[in-house]
């Protein structure tokens, strides 16, 4: 199960590849746990956190696939360039719209830690954002609900940019992987 033998440049992918369905993990936790937090209420889920969690599921999909084929050394390594290109616009989007918010937001001035006293300033700062918008949860200020909130939302913010990073370094990689694998000679069959 070790792979094609393509040396330190092959098992940096694998490497970056598992970093990335880490991160990716990570964030599905996170984002899902707060939709359905927001379910529970009777609320309709910020479109921020359900693209959040779109975004991610596909990406980890698409890691655990690109794994497996570079393991069976099928994978066409500069269709995965661009598709690992793709990949980092959609989490810089993430990252964009997650943090813009965020940006300007310091969860230390936000309320208490204590978890019983955030997921009550959380159920009633979603009912007053919920009157004031007809139902549908503002992500801008459902991030200062709580201070749990608030660093869980930077910790996806932070994920989403680490991502970023590593799609990044993984394109380049198969760009690698890609040369490397025309300049080897085909294996004798005889």
């Amino acid at each position: 199960m070790a792979g094609p033998d393509y040396g330190a440049l092959g098992a940096t992918f694998k490497i970056v590849r598992m970093l990335q369905v880490i991160s990716l993990l990570g964030c599905i936790g996170m984002a899902a746990n707060f939709i359905s937090e927001m379910v529970q209420a009777n609320d309709t889920p910020s479109k921020e956190l359900i693209g959040t969690l779109s975004v991610t599921c596909i990406a980890v999909l698409y890691c655990a696939i690109t794994y497996i084929l570079h393991i069976d050394n099928i994978l066409p390594y500069l269709i995965n360039t661009g598709m690992d290109g793709m990949m980092l616009i959609a989490l810089a989007v993430v990252a964009i719209v997650v943090g813009k918010p965020l940006s300007y937001l310091n969860c230390q001035v936000i309320g208490s830690n204590s978890v019983a006293e955030s997921a009550a300033e959380l159920n009633s700062e979603l009912k007053s954002t919920l009157q004031n918008q007809g139902g549908h949860i503002v992500y801008s200020n459902w991030i200062g609900a709580s201070r749990t909130t608030c660093y869980e939302m930077k910790a996806i913010w932070g994920l989403s940019i680490a991502l970023c990073i590593l799609f990044a370094f993984s394109s380049m990689c198969s760009v690698c992987l890609w040369r490397r694998s025309k300049s080897v000679p085909p294996k004798d069959m005889a």
